[in-house]
């Protein structure tokens, strides 16, 4: 259940033209400026950071509105599968409970029989999209991720695969001793469709030096995204929030990620993901408190609404990191995606989560109904699924492989 202040921001607040005069007028001049359409400078992001009693109802509303306005009152989701293939990773992240070495007692990592059975599976429950994630194993061969790729769309050659971090990525060009463009490119033409947002976390490289001092850094990550976007896979973007950042990290962080867009048009959505701290290195080790839940998991979702519009239009809430009842909450704080149905989930589930692995299409469409949206099934890039239900093309877009600057991902506007 929703606690009280909770359930006063969400549904016994204000309408926004009253929550705006009840905000200080610097504040409210600040979301009258994003409703119109400004980019938001980084000072006038910290500020809604900041915000709290009066401001935090207006920022919320400002959000919902926004939402409206760019997507109206459809939410999205995608009927996919997760694949974590391997835990065995050797780069030792302090936020992840996760990872195994090689010769630990449930060190795993998947077959390609054992794939390809999990992916079966997922189609015959009307999937679209297999999302591949996993540690960073070197015992994998040097094209493992060619290889895998290959023999699902030999097997599935109509399903969508959204596979491989930026780490991964970086991690398999080396292995492949491969420029990222050509190694990119090799992936997109074995079958890749679109590649996850994720490694990001805090895009600041000293945060990243206590969070992680061997992955991949802020530089590299952002070439890896670029250069993705350049030769046709689009991605999804991400932050990690609620650990050692301090709000300025996050501003910077959204800076970089509206830069890019800028530039390539290749994101398809924002996720903002709550840091799960029970079981990981740095909750242990006393260097972080767990994070307040519920009042500033919205503001972080309403901030980055309002932030990243008009660049990023789709943003993504997180059920498996909040709960299904706090992410029906977020749709009233800015998102529009209600994300996947997973029905497998290792990475946050190992460091405490406990929403589980799998929300059935019933189940969220019923969460989207009760705060008064209209649910509608998506693909991976945001276009919509036959009636029928049949798997949606996973082939390349028609703005073509090569293309260098993408174009937006189409809003649901209603």
């Amino acid at each position: 259940m929703l606690n009280p202040e909770l359930r006063a921001l969400i549904f016994d607040a204000p309408p926004l033209e009253h929550a705006l005069r009840q905000a200080k007028p610097a504040f409210a001049r600040i979301l009258e400026g994003a409703l119109a359409g400004r980019e938001l400078t980084a000072e006038e992001g910290l500020q809604l950071l900041d915000a709290e009693g009066r401001e935090l109802v207006a920022l919320l509303r400002a959000a919902d509105m926004a939402r409206a306005l760019d997507v109206g009152d459809t939410v999205t989701y995608v009927v996919n599968r997760n694949i974590n293939f391997t835990n065995v990773c050797f780069v030792g992240c302090q936020f992840c409970a996760f990872a195994r070495h090689r010769k630990d007692a449930d060190a795993r990592t998947d077959s390609l029989t054992t794939i390809l059975a999990k992916v079966a599976e997922a189609v015959e429950r009307g999937a679209t999209e297999i999302c591949m994630q996993g540690g960073i194993n070197p015992e994998m061969p040097p094209l493992f991720y060619r290889d895998v790729l290959i023999e699902i769309k030999r097997a599935f050659p109509d399903i969508h695969i959204h596979a491989f971090s930026p780490m991964e990525i970086f991690y398999g060009a080396r292995r492949a001793g491969l420029p990222y463009r050509e190694y990119l490119t090799m992936l997109r033409d074995a079958g890749l469709g679109t590649i996850p947002g994720t490694a990001a976390e805090i895009l600041d490289d000293e945060v990243r030096d206590v969070l992680s001092h061997k992955k991949v850094d802020v530089r590299s990550w952002i070439e890896i995204v670029t250069t993705a976007h350049e030769v046709g896979l689009r991605s999804s973007s991400t932050m990690m929030y609620g650990h050692i950042e301090k709000p300025h990290h996050i501003v910077q962080h959204i800076e970089i990620l509206r830069s890019i867009q800028r530039r390539t048009g290749g994101f398809t959505e924002f996720v903002p993901l709550r840091f799960i701290h029970t079981y990981t290195a740095l909750y242990q080790k006393g260097l972080v408190n767990p994070p307040p839940k519920g009042v500033f998991d919205l503001k972080v979702y309403a901030f980055s609404r309002l932030m990243l519009r008009p660049l990023i239009v789709n943003v993504q809430t997180s059920w498996v990191k909040l709960g299904p009842e706090l992410a029906q909450s977020s749709l009233a704080a800015g998102c529009n995606d209600f994300g996947g149905t997973l029905m497998e989930e290792q990475i946050s589930k190992s460091a405490g989560a406990d929403a589980g692995e799998y929300l059935p299409v019933e189940t969220i469409r019923s969460l989207i109904l009760g705060i008064g949206r209209t649910p509608e099934e998506r693909t991976t890039v945001y276009g919509r699924v036959p009636r029928n239900n049949a798997i949606a093309s996973s082939g390349r877009p028609s703005w073509g492989s090569g293309s260098r600057t993408l174009p937006p991902g189409p809003a649901f506007v209603h």
